[in-house]
């Protein structure tokens, strides 16, 4: 009988122990959260494409592992998964998925020229997006902004679904 090989992930343990044994009001903030960004006006594709692009940036192996697995199992192809850290010059994406790429990386990137998001992005957004999808759009760049200090500092397992990726 041979053993199961052991790789580094097997052994990985997140540095806190679960947030809501301590607050466990955190459930139905990240669920009210999440019922926001689900209210059909823009595609969740787009919702877990914009999360994908700020894990990336911020450097969050959890939330880009999340939100990849999150986007195979929504039927995404390798293709445009995979392309999101070079959206600019990627075949995989409409006009409007763009500019929502496009609004996180302006959220999450300093400018020191100027505002973040100036008035020429959000002309291209409200282009694509009424106020309400704005309204998404935005509520899910700060829904995923809300989760990355938590991702960063308590390092919850990747891959592990949520309630199940701390180790302590």
């Amino acid at each position: 009988m041979s053993t199961p090989m052991t790789t580094e992930h097997d052994n990985l343990r997140s540095r806190l122990p679960d947030p809501t044994t301590f607050f466990p009001e955190l459930a139905q903030i990240a669920g009210a959260m999440l019922k926001a960004t689900l209210n059909g006006s823009i595609p969740q594709a787009t919702v877990n494409l914009v999360q994908l692009r700020a894990g990336q940036i911020a450097g969050s192996t959890y939330h880009t592992v999340r939100q990849t697995g999150l986007l195979r199992k929504a039927g995404e192809t390798e293709e445009r998964i995979t392309a999101v850290a070079s959206w600019q010059d990627a075949p995989y994406f409409t006009d409007a998925e763009r500019v929502a790429l496009e609004l996180v990386e302006a959220v999450l990137t300093p400018n020191q020229s100027g505002e973040r998001v100036p008035d020429e992005l959000y002309a291209k957004a409200s282009a694509h997006y009424d106020d309400k999808a704005l309204w998404t759009l935005t509520l899910a760049i700060s829904q995923i902004l809300f989760f990355i200090p938590v991702a960063l500092i308590a390092k919850p397992v990747p891959g592990k679904p949520p309630g199940k990726n701390y180790s302590r």
